[in-house]
């Protein structure tokens, strides 16, 4: 005997109760199992700053439906969680609160920061993984785990000392990028490219000796004019062949700087001369290798002119671009400017426009550490779904440059480098030495800076499980299957986590990466704080409940495509939610009046029970192969349009009359039939809509402990009833025939009226003399008749055509003769009054030559409907009165 199940679904009511049943049940935990297969996702940690956005939590849907999947599977499924140190964001958060109470981060120092840092860490972070709680996330938050944790960080001080000694990480002065705000390099991932409309600024330059004679630059940053050491030419480019070898003036500066032939000059583009700055400009930097040009900075660490800019030094940058300008025209060396619209690097922090700057950085080697990384995705040891992010994933590593890893922070993993104060001999340990090996000086400093956020998360797939060390969870649970991600940070995170892993485990980390898109809002935008088009997933799970959000999020969603998000989509879902309920309610207060079988003999089942058994078998084939196939928004609209439309819409109906009358001799197996269905169609959307699958299923069977732990539905044989399914087909199509012509004719649900199905074919008529009773109750028929012939029917019956049969109503039962012929007099009087006054007015010349074209269309318009319903009326006028 079932519980009762509240008369509303109410996502309030149950899910807090149902997330801390199965958190104090320990579903969410796995061990190593020999008994089990393996199933392992690692949670692209967030950032411990961060707060849930619709982003997330597509990104968190998408894993907790492939975990609960796996789970039901029997797989000892681990979905390891955990959170991101966020160097820069944490750091900044910590100096504004510090700031607020009067504190300079400066003044107190490196360790009395970092203490301030960690309670801040203690007291606001880690906020998001509540928030995942709330989204229903089935993740083992017993073995939450932290990038600065002691195991994570002593796993990255492990790689940094082991690609020191095998020569893949140096110190060494490359161009980086930096923020002039936060006094930091930072990563190509924290730098956003924006739009920004600017200038071109056409520069004469001067060729010594020759007076009169200039090679025009154009450039967008005439500043940095201050750093040239050479201006570029292409090889090719005959307009400028003679000018390679020669010495420019450099404007303002009082130096001279060489005409120089490169390939990296596009002939095409601009005047096809390109100054040259190797201290800021990644591209010039390379052709400055290549020339062995000079490297002159002329910036500080704020972004001011430094004293390399003469009369420029310690103004600030735009503010030197203006003087510069200025001076350039009074020169007459400014030719034009030009309007131009370019990508400009930003902090995504702090939104300063970031400065590329040398700086004596430390460095990981890419070149060889690429190797392994391509070559796995061309064997099909990485596959990425959906596959044309291959190219994106070559491309870059192909094209990669040595990455650069330290920042000017305090927030993070310091580098485990020593150096002595009297010899300056450098030392990476993992503990400070007491001597230099060198000099035996006793006096040595450790590097102030820590290593780039990405480093360490670069380890997450076998670092959170336990390694270096070689741990019963790392031996069983790595490699992991499936890493889920958006498609912005395949460069910053995957492709690292990929050689990170292959470089110190000789594995890949995750066999699948799967790519979904961003999540727009319903013009197709992007959602940002700017354009204040966000929507808080709290808050639609607060109003909505967390299984619509969930499923609103998956339903139309392809792999590596965006999505946008409709509010009409979470009312949609919500209403489906509802429909779930109150269906199952039903089937549950028809449960209770009677005793169901544990077992049901097949011999006892009608063709319809057949029917959607053998639907939902099929379903669950469909189903398991999409999830496979990782298609999670084809599996659930499968599941969808199952459970309302041949379920709910067809089967409930179909049974009703079965249910109703206690003498059925098949009312056992029609409750059967609705309970098994129902309890399968439950599993397949479980891992969906987990809270509304757990009350329905505890409900529907008290004596089981959650549906998380329930077998996975699976294809059986025994039900592939493809006789009985084209048989109900059949009924389902004459169905559809019968309510498109009462619909036609306006007849209301509540007239019933005999129906007569003839066909020649005996098995067609066999067909509905089997499915009699839920063929009258859902074609509104009175009486029904299946015979081979027209014998017996009017001749003014109405029909419907489906394959190898006619479904015939005698129209007079349809429809009240004498009522129909007045309400159609009544119609044809208020038409001939409409077209008298339409032809009235289009008759009238006045009216024809003043109104505007429009109205006159219009009128028309009016003119040929009326018309027509006119010759409507008056036909079937003529029909009921011969």
């Amino acid at each position: 005997m079932s519980k009762e199940l509240a008369k509303t679904y109410d996502p309030k009511g149950i899910e807090d109760r149902l997330y801390q049943k199965w958190l104090d049940n320990k579903y969410f935990h796995a061990e190593p199992n020999p008994d089990k297969k393996p199933f392992t996702i690692v949670m692209p940690p967030p950032n411990v700053t961060g707060q849930l956005h619709m982003g997330h939590a597509l990104d968190e849907t998408m894993q907790d439906i492939l975990i609960r999947f796996k789970r039901m599977q029997g797989y000892e499924a681990l979905w390891q969680p955990g959170t991101d140190h966020a160097a820069i964001a944490t750091e900044v958060k910590v100096i504004e609160k510090l700031r607020e109470q009067g504190i300079d981060k400066d003044e107190i120092g490196r360790e009395e920061f970092l203490k301030h840092a960690w309670a801040w860490k203690e007291e606001y972070g880690g906020k998001i993984i509540n928030q995942l709680k709330k989204l229903g996330a089935s993740a083992d938050w017993d073995r939450e785990r932290f990038t600065m944790d002691e195991g994570c960080s002593r796993a990255v001080q492990e790689v940094f000392i082991r690609l020191y000694e095998k020569g893949y990480i140096y110190k060494g002065s490359r161009i980086i990028n930096w923020c002039p705000v936060c006094h930091t390099s930072i990563s190509d991932a924290e730098v956003e490219h924006e739009d920004q409309d600017g200038f071109f600024w056409h520069i004469n330059y001067p060729v010594v000796g020759e007076e009169g004679n200039f090679v025009e630059i154009a450039t967008t940053r005439p500043e940095t004019l201050l750093g040239d050491t050479a201006v570029a030419v292409n090889p090719e480019d005959e307009r400028y062949a003679h000018l390679v070898g020669k010495m420019l003036e450099l404007p303002l500066t009082g130096r001279q700087i060489p005409v120089i032939a490169d390939a990296y000059v596009d002939k095409e583009f601009g005047t096809g001369c390109v100054k040259i700055t190797p201290a800021h400009d990644p591209n010039d930097f390379e052709v400055g290798k290549r020339h062995n040009l000079p490297e002159i900075t002329i910036m500080n660490d704020d972004a001011t002119i430094n004293e390399l800019g003469g009369k420029y030094a310690g103004m600030e940058r735009y503010e030197a671009r203006k003087a510069i300008v200025k001076d350039l025209e009074e020169l007459g060396l400014l030719v034009k400017v030009v309007p131009h619209s370019h990508s400009v690097g930003t902090h995504d922090r702090c939104k300063t426009t970031v400065e590329p700057m040398i700086k004596p950085q430390w460095f990981v080697k890419m070149d060889e550490m690429a190797k392994p990384a391509i070559e796995a995705l061309k064997n099909k040891t990485l596959q990425f779904v959906p596959d044309r992010f291959d190219k994106t994933y070559l491309h870059w590593l192909e094209n990669i440059r040595d990455w650069c890893i330290s920042r000017q922070l305090w927030w993070g993993h310091r580098i485990p480098a020593y150096y002595c104060d009297e010899c300056g001999e450098t030392i990476v340990a993992r503990e400070m030495p007491s001597v230099c090996p060198k000099c035996g000086c006793t006096h040595l400093t450790q590097d102030e800076d820590t290593l780039d956020t990405w480093f360490s998360s670069a380890l997450w797939p076998f670092s959170t499980l336990g390694w270096p060390d070689r741990t019963p969870e790392l031996e069983y649970f790595y490699p992991t299957d499936v890493l889920v991600t958006g498609y912005d940070i395949i460069f910053f995170w995957v492709i690292r986590m990929v050689f990170s892993a292959l470089e110190q485990t000789g594995e890949v980390p995750f066999h699948h990466v799967l790519i979904h898109g961003l999540v727009r809002d319903s013009q197709g935008r992007k959602m940002s704080k700017s354009l204040g088009n966000g929507i808080d997933p709290l808050e639609i799970i607060d109003q909505y409940g967390a299984d619509a959000l969930r499923l609103t999020l998956m339903t139309g969603n392809a792999p590596g495509n965006d999505m946008r998000f409709y509010m009409e989509r979470v009312e949609a879902s919500r209403n489906f939610a509802n429909k779930v309920w109150n269906a199952s309610r039903f089937i549950m207060m028809n449960l209770e009046k009677a005793q169901v079988p544990e077992t049901i003999d097949p011999a006892a089942l009608t063709g319809a029970d057949r029917w959607i058994l053998s639907k939902v078998n099929t379903l669950a084939k469909d189903v398991t192969d999409n999830m496979e196939k990782y298609e999670l928004g084809i599996a659930v609209q499968k599941v969808y349009d199952f459970i309302w439309e041949e379920f709910c819409d067809w089967y409930i109906e179909m049974v009703k009359p079965r249910l109703y009358n206690d003498a059925d001799t098949t009312k056992a197996a029609a409750l059967w039939t609705l309970r098994t269905v129902l309890t399968n169609a439950l599993k397949l959307l479980h891992p969906y809509m987990p809270f509304i699958t757990e009350e329905i299923f505890c409900t529907l069977w008290p004596q089981e402990e959650s549906i998380m732990i329930s077998a996975w539905p699976e294809f059986d044989p025994a039900w592939d009833f493809a006789k009985e399914e084209q048989a109900v087909e059949t009924i389902k199509e004459a169905v559809r025939g019968i309510r498109n012509v009462r619909t036609g004719m306006n007849v209301p649900p509540s007239k019933k009226a005999q129906v007569f199905v003839v066909s020649e074919n005996a098995q067609v008529r066999s067909i509905f003399e089997d499915g009699r009773v839920f063929f009258a109750t859902l074609g509104y028929a009175s009486e029904v008749h299946v015979q081979s012939d027209k014998n017996g029917i009017s001749e003014d019956a109405v029909s419907a055509v489906i394959p190898e049969a006619v479904v015939y109503m005698p129209f007079a039962e349809l429809v009240d003769i004498d009522k129909e012929i007045e309400r159609l007099k009544k119609e044809e009087e208020r038409l001939t009054k409409e077209l008298a006054r339409v032809n009235g007015m289009l008759g009238n010349e006045r009216f024809v030559s003043k109104a505007p074209q429009a109205k006159i269309d219009e009128e028309k318009a009016k003119l040929e409907k009326y018309t027509q319903m006119m010759d409507q009326v008056k036909e079937r006028l003529a029909s009921l009165t011969k």
